[in-house]
């Protein structure tokens, strides 16, 4: 085998060649603009050859110039995809002439443009570059924004991948970009050499600037330098003859060459300190250094007036001036921050102009702490430089960004060859991940490499050592963690680091020499298909990133350096016939570009090390435990083996990795049995297999060869019968008996670490056990183990082994001498202990509540085996902080070497762990769960743990699925199996996005009227199966369309008379007409009110308004009656306020999440002028939505300049109430012009419609709401009581002006009560109260005081107050400013009057504001009752109605001023209830108010409507109708729609405008949003409502005297959304679902818990302390609002939608209401388990193992599968099916005795072990676990209780059996003998591992045999860990009773 082996390893195999064009270039060809950029077609000229290396040109270009060749340059890095690491691709960014191509493609598909870019002049370089922007101001995270940056010559245009783009000018030439961490660095162009030098004492400008953004100034870089006994000192880097040649992002270094010294220098880029910058400002003494800094800043800032024309600098300056205009950096951004400051660089740069030189006069010398000239300085002396620097102004340095700080330099070398610099630089690591920055000197022809170490306590980067490899050219391969090296004779070397792998072989490309070709022939064999470039390239991306990614080294600048040319005149016959390597270039991850001699290019792919996760794994623990030196050797000869041209097929991989590893160890592989034919079965080349089949038929030899394979020897026991020759053969070598003794050979390189290799493998084996999918991995790990084992004379371990494999351990016989001497040099590791560490038997000991020692494990390597035991420990053993503090005490972190103690970096996990994951306060189940999500674990991942380990994390899944947590992250959702959570916590999509044309199929559940016009009724947008499921029994939504609806013609019923004329009869019908349109004008208001948000608009529609319908139709003919006539007197403008009511209707559809731009709003404006008002009104509802703030500004001028009244009212309140209680500047001024009061006195009187003023002034109360803002409340409580000006404007409907000012005043110190701060001199409660009950006016001071000196012409008010003017506004900012303040004072002010003479002098219409007032500021006192109303009315009232006529009425009463005083003091106490009770459904409070309604209904027909007067009762009415739909709001409550609907038919009589407006607002809020929304009872809302349902209604559809109609609609600002919808989140459909509410305790009323069925409003949130949805029909969800209402609120805005999730067997409440078809027979049948689930996988389990069959044995099967399907149905956990199978397996195969390996038997015993578990079991029964209300499970854990036993019983009676026949064979192995060959052994391990019995030793150590008695016996066992049970089957064999038989053990 060697000697194969040793040719074999002399090269390896590459992929196959790949021609390479770049991307770019053809999709350039295609380009409109490709003539210009005469990109020609390159032909491979193969006479001609480059003779610059340095420059990496696209092939040989004939007759093509330099300057045209740097037309293309192109990049490639690896693909980075933020969805993940799925996919690998590779990224090209090509650059020719004006145009930038970036592509992408991956193996799979073609390469595609992914972005491309043209520009207006030639591109200089493009390249990736990343910027980084913090998040937000707060926070220190920060966005990467990921960028192409395309540099000209004035300018960089950088395009970010999220669209954005910026245009960066450069202030002066730049060489080079260079991509950084932080940033774009800039090199200046060094133009010094055309520059005539200028006076000496000049300093150099600085030659480096970085920009941290586009946005941001270019700064220049500073140097921090340490010199060795100065201070550091801080300097510009203005070296102009320091080039750049490498810039890395990670680590952060920059690399430059110096061209004096010819050295190159690694620095370390960061940030620069504070302490830094301070430094760099802080110039302490004018010195030299002063000059130099502050000439910079003068320079960089483009301010330099010097005075003296004397100045050196006089010259220079006038060109700055002049040049100024011309400079296209300025034109093409003049805006940009960088010119201020830049631009004057590039005046420097014009070799015309005699400007100073900035030659290497002084290198690094702006300093400002000392000042050490270097070398040959030619500054003048001191003296002049002061002088010269008095001349400019003091002036401060721009402050840098970045520092660089010198990490290492190369040593200076003495001949100083002037062409050393680098051409190419790069970091790679190798395979022990050591990182070496590599690069390039050509001239010398040699990469030089540094070694460098990164620490991280503190952050710093060590370098260490320097080697050098001959070389003409490499690459870098990070996925390989190697690189390409192109030696100086032209073949290509694969290095790891500095160590040299093996030459690369590429298939279709020969040798370089001859010579090698030579001696080489038989290689050039075809590949196998493992190293094809498609299956090496599968691997996922590594987490390397891409660094040192070079462009094209063309384009750098970096000059081009001239090869020795005697090289190439030796080879030059070899060269024209043979095409060889000429360069490497654009290596990506394992591939990489061959650029050959012929000018073609050609991509190869580097095989990867290991393709078996097995032997992948065993690599790392071999990386892990030995010397770095030493596992290099391994892992390279390793590599060579595998990757040999020819190389093995996957499955051959383990072999071929065990002859070569047993052959470092010292092992003789050959001589070995079991190792001897590994080699044959691997092919040299994968042809040979083939043709070794002559037939397929078969032969003799495949028969003997299956009969001699291991299968067939562990199944030899059990005899087959009737198949001829099937004799049990021996596996070949065993029936050779072996001679020689077998030794290891002890000068291996692997020798001295064998124990240590073992003891890391055995770890590894322990956790491949924890992995399903690895198993077999780990049975043929366990073969080599055991060999080891052997020779290393660890029986326990053996033990171990046979244990789990008892059939395959058997089969080995033969162990290797090691020396005893040698045996004990070897170097142990601690943790290989004498006992081996098993991984179940831990697992079990903790199960058992025993104490156990820490589990060793390989950090990195065994994570399986970490989770799980340290999830035991959690979760079983019970130690909460066993995942963050504990750590040490349940794992014990093996640190490479061992040279430490084994716990040391214990601290370092927890460090970890802790910040991953905060320890929540739940129970262990929830704690568990987080921390596997934590720490990555998935159900994916569950699947792969083995049953019986797994079983404890199933157990505690089930438990947070019965109770999860509201606010727990997706991860945890997912992984408890809750989707429902997962979906709610997923917040990226709103829900179903609701467009313009509904639900589609989904709205025929209701009934859809048939007309065409339906839908334009404006109210189609209502989610239908929400309300469906609201109101299911009847079709009030329906009801509610036809009452509200405005866009069809009414019915216009009037019978002809035989006495009325046709004409009169016209008229009559007309007249009709014309009451009927009162209530159609009337209807939009609750329209909108109904309709509330419930549409999301399409960007590219306009909003649908529907019309607003003002003709008849007249029955029987349905002829048409119009209006418009002329037969009746119609009022002039009549329908303008009901078009805007209309528009605010239609915009008040739009939902507040939808997207709405600016745009989109102008696109709305109607092109007719009488569409105008209809547009106001949206425009002021889109205010109410919160849309309006995207208008822009432009346009809001826009429509203000026009003079629409309309217009501006909208507008005005729309923004302010759009930017409610924020105080914003720009909306006051924009409101203040509106409002005479708030413009200076001498400011022009501007003429704003009356109406237009009110709304401002509104609009003032809005914006500031809540703020107490002094100077607005003191203009506000002015403008209450303002005289009428002389003009006659000022004296009509200045009660609406009045109110508007109280309600504005109100507003803005809304709640504040006496806490008015600032305001006492203002007297604001007591002004307030004169305007209520009047007096004489108070003089006015300050600046109002001109306005109001002018008399009144038109109403003699005299100096006394108008109350009936200012009263109204007044009552209401006193209830305002003193609401819910229980303030008893100022309600007392407001109490009604009790004496007949007071109440004379009240208008009744004023109680009723008294005493809503006075009731909402006494707050807390409101009382849904009767009794409370009542109490409200005075004495005297109540004395003299309401008790009848039998009361002797005195004649001083006026019996008509008491009546209207009653009936409105009961209207504004009912006003009250309402308020107190708004959006609660109270039902004492509906019940109080319907009460009063229905009075106030019977009073209208009765005659005491007629001392109180028709006009007053429907008043009160309306009042207490809009109370009683307060209170139900969003309810849709029947009785308050019958009341609706019986007023809606009323027309005619006192029935005018405003009544209709009234009626139909309460119908709005009934349905409010179509039942999702409802009212809330903050102060905001309360003022909002307070302004909506002013008490006064207009009387027709112009009139806005008292009260301005647009303030109907503030309402809206009241609603919030709190309807919760149930959403199945398997068919996404709403749903019923029962909710429990629990209510917090108050002061009325403890802790209480309600059942509600959702969908439902909710209550207040403030008031409830838990939402839980109930089972059992769905699963339990706990809303917790102890935590905050937030959760909850995020919901209810996301259109409210909770998910839900049916439990199998159950039916929706929808199809089984009252429960009564539940599928949970107690009969399971098969059939009937698609009901219970779709899941295929159980579908198919029940079609195929539960069908009955024939044969009893059948149907005992089929019966138990059935009922362990059901079971694990019904429990809602079908992932145990897995388990339950998995334990009846079990127990069959031993009834069968087909045990090969024990590995389920010893699952089954966990699963026991757990159910006997006394911890389990105590957790179980115990109360705290259902802390939760419940169901508390009387169960065991997630197994059914009677399953368990009958395994048990059947496993216990089968090995009672064996034991009965084979008691000899038990007593061999306790004795210690030898076993027979032939004894059926795997019985036996079965027995052990079932009941758990020790090791041998173990065994032995407590003499067991020497037992006296029983008790003596069990008490031994107990010692030992041995169960009763166990005890009692061995007790025959220990005390010797061989004759009393074995007794029956105790069940």
């Amino acid at each position: 085998m060697s000697n194969v082996y040793e040719e074999r390893a002399t090269m390896i195999a590459a992929g196959e060649l790949q021609s390479f064009v770049p991307f770019g270039r053809e999709h350039c060809k295609n380009h409109p603009n490709a003539v210009n950029i005469q990109l020609r077609q390159l032909q491979p000229a193969s006479e001609l050859w480059s003779s610059d290396g340095a420059a990496g040109l696209v092939g040989s270009l004939q007759e093509v110039t330099l300057h045209e060749r740097e037309k293309e340059s192109w990049q490639l890095r690896k693909g980075s995809d933020g969805a993940g690491d799925e996919i690998e691709f590779e990224e090209e960014l090509y650059v020719a002439g004006n145009m930038v191509i970036w592509s992408r493609g991956t193996k799979g598909q073609a390469s595609c443009v992914y972005k491309a870019f043209t520009v207006d002049s030639t591109v200089q370089q493009a390249l990736w570059c990343n910027f980084r922007v913090p998040q937000n101001k707060k926070s220190s995270k920060e966005i990467v924004e990921h960028t192409v940056c395309i540099a000209q010559d004035t300018c960089v245009n950088v395009h970010s991948v999220s669209g954005k783009d910026f245009i960066a000018p450069l202030p002066f030439q730049v060489s080079t970009l260079w991509p950084t961490m932080f940033g774009l660095l800039l090199e200046r162009k060094n133009l010094t050499s055309d520059v005539p030098m200028s006076p000496p004492s000049r300093e150099p400008l600085p030659s480096l600037f970085s920009m941290l953004h586009p946005l941001d100034e270019i700064a220049p870089l500073v140097c921090r330098s340490t010199a060795l006994f100065d201070l550091p000192r801080i300097q510009y880097v203005s070296d102009s003859m320091l080039r750049v040649v490498f810039t890395s992002c990670d680590p952060s270094i920059i690399m430059t060459y110096d061209t004096v010294q010819c050295t190159h220098t690694v620095w370390l880029l960061r940030k620069v300190t504070v302490e830094e910058q301070s430094v760099l400002l802080k110039c302490p003494e004018p010195g030299p250094g002063t000059g130099a800094a502050s000439f910079l800043g003068a320079h960089l800032r483009n301010v330099s007036p010097l005075d003296s024309p004397a100045s050196p600098l006089h010259c220079h300056t006038l060109h700055n001036q002049s040049r100024l205009a011309a400079s296209p950096s300025l034109h093409s951004r003049a805006h940009s921050p960088g010119i201020s400051n830049m631009a004057a660089l590039s005046r420097s740069h014009n070799p015309g102009i005699a400007a100073p030189s900035f030659c290497n006069a002084q290198r690094f010398n702006v300093s400002c702490h000392s000042l050490s000239p270097r070398g040959h300085s030619l500054l003048a002396s001191p003296n002049s430089t002061m002088n010269e620097s008095a001349l400019l102004p003091e002036r401060e340095p721009i402050i840098p960004d970045l520092c660089i700080e010198q990490l290492w330099s190369e040593t200076s070398t003495s001949h100083r060859d002037k062409s050393c610099q680098t051409s190419k630089v790069f970091i790679t690591s190798d395979l022990c991940e050591n990182k070496y920055l590599c690069f390039l000197v050509e001239s010398h022809q040699e990469l030089r490499c540094v070694k460098f170490l990164e620490s991280n306590h503190p952050p710093q980067l060590l370098f260490v050592s320097v080697s050098s490899i001959p070389a003409k050219n490499a690459a870098p391969l990070q996925d390989r963690d190697c690189m390409l090296v192109l030696e100086v004779n032209g073949s290509l070397v694969l290095y790891t680091g500095v160590t040299r792998v093996s030459k690369v072989f590429v298939p279709g490309l020969l040798p370089p020499s001859l010579s090698v070709i030579s001696c080489l022939p038989h290689h050039c064999s075809s590949m196998d298909s493992v190293s094809t470039p498609a299956k090496s390239t599968v691997r996922h991306l590594s987490n390397l990133e891409e660094i040192g990614m070079m462009p094209s080294p063309v384009a750098d600048g970096m000059g081009a350096v001239k090869h020795h040319e005697t090289s190439w005149v030796e080879d030059f016959n070899f060269q024209q016939t043979v095409p060889h390597v000429h360069t490497l270039r654009d290596s990506v991850s394992s591939r990489v570009t061959l650029e050959l001699s012929n000018g073609s290019m050609q991509r190869i792919t580097i095989p990867e090390i290991a393709t078996s996760e097995l032997v992948r794994r065993c690599l790392q623990a071999i990386r892990f435990i030995l010397p770095k030196d030493m596992a290099m050797k391994v892992l390279v000869k390793w590599y060579n083996t595998y990757n040999a041209p020819g190389g093995p097929s996957t499955h051959q991989e383990w072999n071929l990795f065990l002859s070569c590893f047993m052959t470092m160890m010292g092992y003789n592989t050959d001589r070995l049995t079991w190792t001897r034919n590994l080699h044959i079965e691997v092919p040299l080349s994968p042809v040979a297999p083939k043709k070794a089949r002559p037939a397929d038929t078969g032969s003799d030899e495949d028969w003997d060869y299956l009969r001699s394979s291991d299968y067939h020897w562990q199944l030899s026991m059990q005899h087959v019968a009737g198949v001829p020759g099937l004799g049990t053969l021996a596996p070949s070598g065993a029936r050779e008996e072996q001679m020689s003794v077998l030794s290891v050979d002890s000068s291996a390189p692997l020798f001295q670490h064998i124990p240590s290799l073992f003891a890391v493998l055995h770890l590894l084996y322990e956790d491949l056990k924890l992995d399903e999918l690895q198993r077999s991995g780990a049975r043929s790990l366990a073969g080599l183990l055991q060999q080891m084992a052997r020779d290393l004379q660890l029986e326990e371990y053996i033990d171990l082994y046979w244990r789990d494999y008892p059939s395959f351990i058997k089969t080995f016989h033969e162990s290797c001498v090691i020396d005893q001497a040698q045996l004990e040099q070897m170097t142990r590791p601690s943790f290989l202990t004498p006992e081996p560490p098993c991984v179940f038997g831990w697992l079990r000991h903790c199960l058992r509540g025993e104490d156990v020692p820490p589990f060793p494990y390989l950090p990195g390597i065994c994570e399986r085996t970490k989770l799980l035991v340290l999830s035991y420990a959690l979760y079983v053993a019970g130690d909460k902080n066993a995942v963050s503090e504990n750590v040490s005490k349940y794992l014990a972190k093996i640190s490479a070497g061992q040279k430490k103690n084994i716990c040391d970096q214990i601290p370092e996990i927890r460090r970890e762990s802790s910040v991953k994951f905060e320890a929540p306060q739940g129970n262990l189940a929830e704690r568990l769960m987080e921390w596997l999500t934590s720490a990555g674990f998935t159900l994916k991942d569950l699947e792969s743990v083995p049953f019986g380990a797994a079983l404890p994390i199933r157990d505690a899944i089930y438990q947070c699925r019965e109770h999860p947590c509201s606010d727990w992250s997706e991860d945890v959702c997912a992984l408890i199996g809750r989707q429902d959570l997962t979906k709610q916590a997923h917040k990226v999509t709103p829900t179903k996005a609701k467009t313009s044309v509904g639900l589609g199929g989904e709205m025929l559940d209701v009934p859809v009227p048939s007309e065409a016009d339906e839908e334009e009724d404006g109210m189609a947008d209502l989610d239908p199966e929400v309300t469906g499921l609201i109101w299911s029994q009847d079709l009030r939504v329906q009801e509610v369309r036809r009452l509200l609806q405005s866009s069809r013609p009414v019915r216009v019923n009037v019978a002809q008379l035989p006495e009325v004329s046709d004409h009169e009869y016209i008229e009559e019908k007309e007249n009709k007409l014309l009451l009927l349109c009162q209530r159609t004008m009337a209807l939009p208001v609750g329209r909108g009110l109904f309709t509330l948000f419930s549409y999301r608009p399409v960007p590219t529609e306009p909003l649908p308004v529907p019309k607003l319908n003002l003709t008849g139709r007249a029955p029987p003919r349905n002829t048409m009656v119009d209006l418009s006539s002329g037969n009746i007197d119609v009022p002039a403008n009549m329908t303008s306020w009901a078009s805007f009511h209309n528009g605010v209707a239609a915009g008040l559809k739009i939902a507040p999440a939808s997207q709405v731009e600016s745009a989109w709003i102008a696109y709305n404006k109607p092109k007719s002028a009488e569409l105008a008002n209809e547009y106001a009104g949206f425009l002021m509802a889109l205010g109410l939505n919160g849309h309006l703030t995207k208008l822009a500004t432009l346009n809001i001028h826009d429509y203000l300049t026009k003079g629409h009244e309309m217009t501006s009212i909208g507008l005005l309140l729309g923004v302010s109430a759009a930017k409610l209680g924020t105080m914003d500047m720009s909306i006051t001024r924009l409101l203040s012009i509106h409002i005479p009061a708030l413009l200076p006195p001498t400011s022009t009187e501007l003429d704003v419609p009356h109406s237009v003023q009110v709304a401002a002034v509104v609009g003032i109360g809005l914006v500031y709401q809540g703020t107490g803002h002094r100077h607005n409340a003191e203009v506000l409580l002015a403008e209450i009581g303002r005289p009428p000006g002389p003009e006659m404007e000022y004296c009509t409907d200045r009660e609406s002006y009045s109110l508007a000012a109280g309600l504005a005043l109100g507003m803005v110190c809304l709640g504040h009560g006496s806490n008015l701060i600032g305001m006492t001199d203002l007297n604001v409660p007591e002004q307030l109260y004169q305007y209520m009950v009047g007096g004489h006016r108070r003089t006015h001071a300050g600046i109002n005081r001109e306005r109001h000196k002018s008399p009144s012409y038109q109403i003699k008010e005299g100096d006394t107050i108008n109350v009936d003017v200012t009263c109204p506004g007044a009552t209401l900012a006193l209830a305002m400013i003193y609401l819910k303040t229980n303030n008893r004072s100022i309600a007392d002010w407001l109490r009604a009057p009790d004496t007949m003479f007071l109440l004379d002098f009240i208008k009744p219409e004023f109680l009723l504001l008294r005493t809503l007032a006075r009731c909402i500021i006494m707050w807390d006192e409101i009382l849904p009752n009767a009794e409370w109303v009542g109490s409200n009315v005075p004495q005297i009232i109540q004395e003299n109605i309401g008790t009848g006529e039998e009361v002797q009425v005195s004649q001083d009463l006026n019996m008509e001023t008491l009546a209207q005083a009653h009936d409105y003091i009961i209207a504004g106490a009912c006003m009250a209830v309402g308020f107190r009770f708004a959006g609660s459904a109270n039902s004492d409070a509906f019940d109080c108010l319907y009460k009063y309604a229905r009075m106030f209904m019977q009073s209208l027909k009765a005659s005491a409507a007629t001392i109180t007067g028709h006009y007053n009762v429907q008043t009160c009415l309306s009042m207490v109708l809009l109370a009683v739909s307060m209170v139900m709001a969003g309810s849709g409550d029947l009785k308050v729609l019958q009341l609706c609907r019986f007023l809606h038919k009323r027309v005619g009589g006192e029935m005018n405008y405003g009544f209709h407006m009234a009626h139909h607002m309460a119908l709005g809020l009934l349905f409010l949003g179509g039942g999702r929304y409802t009212l809330s009872t903050s102060n905001s809302a309360i003022a909002a409502l307070l302004c909506a349902l002013y008490p006064h209604f207009p009387v027709h559809s112009t009139d806005n005297r008292y009260h301005l109609q647009a303030l109907r609609h503030l309402g809206v600002l009241a609603a919030e959304p709190r309807l919760l919808v149930p959403m199945d989140v398997d068919t996404l459909k709403p749903c019923h679902v029962l909710l429990d509410v629990t209510y917090k305790d108050t002061k009325w009323y403890d802790e209480v818990t309600v059942e509600l069925m959702a969908p439902t409003l909710l209550p207040e949130l403030h008031l409830l302390k838990e939402v839980r949805v109930k089972g059992p029909r769905y699963w339990e969800l706990t809303i917790d609002m102890s935590k905050g209402i937030q959760h909850l609120q995020s919901i209810l805005s996301r259109d409210g939608v909770l998910y839900v999730k049916l439990r199998a067997g159950q039916l929706p409440y929808k199809d089984d209401p009252l429960g009564l078809n539940s599928l949970l027979a107690p009969n399971p049948d098969p059939q009937a388990i698609s009901a219970f689930t779709s899941d295929a996988a159980l579908l198919s389990f029940a079609e195929y193992f539960c069908q009955a069959s024939s044969g009893s044995a059948a149907k005992h099967k089929q019966a138990l599968f059935s009922a362990i399907l059901y079971e694990c149905v019904t429990q809602e956990n079908p992932e145990m099916l897995s388990t339950y199978m998995a334990i009846d397996q079990a127990v069959c195969a031993m009834e069968r005795k087909e045990v090969s390996e024990t590995f389920s038997l010893g699952q089954m015993k966990l699963v026991l072990e757990l159910c006997e578990s006394r911890v389990m079991q105590h957790r179980l029964t115990a109360p705290s676990l259902s802390h939760r209300k419940g169901r508390g499970r009387g169960r065991g854990l997630l197994l059914s209780s009677e399953f368990l036993p009958v395994m048990k019983s059947a496993a216990d009676s089968d090995l009672d059996r064996w034991l009965a026949g084979n008691s000899h064979v038990l007593r061999a192995y306790m004795s210690g003998q030898p076993l027979d060959e032939h004894t059926d052994t795997n019985m036996l391990a079965c027995f052990l591992i079932y009941h758990s019995l020790p090791s041998l030793k173990k065994m032995a150590s407590a003499h067991l045999e020497e037992s006296a008695s029983f008790p003596e016996l069990l008490v031994k066992c107990g010692q030992l860990g041995v169960s009763v049970r166990a005890v009692l089957s061995l007790r025959a064999l220990l005390l010797g009773s061989v004759g009393a038989g074995i007794p029956q053990p105790v069940r």
